[in-house]
């Protein structure tokens, strides 16, 4: 037997056309999308890193859907996956503050201009993710008003459940006293915590902390900490970058961040700890 080492082979090379992996990852696409609007070589970071938040995004919108979704047909271990996968998403979502947390007033400023009116407020697939959350206007529909589809997907995720709405709706039939105003609520508009809400949640986690339900409750839990914890890294990222100044496209800047940071996600989940 030798004992030579080999080459390992040379992967095929030759392809026609474009590579599969161009095909599948559409790789040229994304790396021509940057057109910055100033000589600033900061800009590119700024610019990249908000696009790759998009990005991150789209993902968790399609892992809250499906847990929606799973939820629906009572398949709790399908929604616990997506909601664990979520979490993950979530930390490298945070993760891409990172490049922009230690941005000084004059570094940005040296390419803010070029935002223009521009603002991470304006975002359609955050919006979305907000929607999922609960927090919903329909007047966050307006700056959309101008693309057909981005609006149309914008207005259905406004009229459909919440994710937490699909979690009180299952805890429902699963015997637990949710009021009937809850069930039946507008779905289009901005969530509020319920005392009976609370008091299911409470006896939750009373209970054996291995149930499935406590288990759903732990999963949303740890994405609730998540986006609270995206929420104030903006909020420090902002602050540090440029003070309290107006924010970009009019936007209150640091004055609205301060009082997102303030709120909960999935409220009960929360406030119920306290009387266990």
């Amino acid at each position: 037997m030798s004992h030579e080492a080999h080459e390992p082979e040379t992967p095929h090379l030759d392809f026609q056309g474009t590579t599969p992996y161009e095909d599948y990852v559409k790789a040229d696409v994304l790396t021509h999308l940057q057109h910055t609007l100033s000589d600033d070589p900061g800009e590119m970071v700024f610019l990249v890193t908000t696009q790759v938040m998009e990005l991150w995004f789209t993902v968790i919108v399609h892992e809250w859907e499906t847990a929606a979704q799973a939820l629906r047909r009572d398949d709790v271990p399908t929604a616990v996956d997506a909601l664990r996968r979520s979490r993950r998403e979530l930390e490298a979502l945070n993760a891409s503050w990172r490049p922009l947390a230690g941005l000084t007033p004059a570094q940005f400023n040296s390419y803010r201009s070029a935002l223009g009116e521009g603002s991470g407020f304006q975002s359609a697939m955050y919006r979305r993710m907000e929607f999922l959350l609960g927090d919903k206007s329909a007047s966050m529909l307006v700056p959309h008003r101008g693309a057909p589809r981005v609006h149309a997907e914008l207005e259905k995720a406004l009229h459909e459940p919440s994710l937490y709405d699909e979690v009180l709706r299952f805890l429902a039939r699963r015997g637990h006293p949710v009021p009937k105003d809850v069930l039946e609520r507008d779905v289009s508009r901005k969530y509020e915590p319920s005392r009976e809400v609370e008091e299911i949640w409470t006896s939750v986690y009373a209970g054996d902390e291995r149930d499935e339900v406590a288990r759903l409750g732990e999963a949303l839990t740890d994405v609730a900490e998540l986006v609270w914890r995206w929420r104030n890294d903006h909020l420090v990222a902002t602050r540090r970058a440029m003070g309290s100044k107006t924010g970009t496209g009019g936007s209150a800047g640091v004055a609205w961040l301060e009082k997102r940071a303030q709120k909960s996600v999935f409220p009960e989940l929360w406030t119920a700890r306290s009387y266990v």
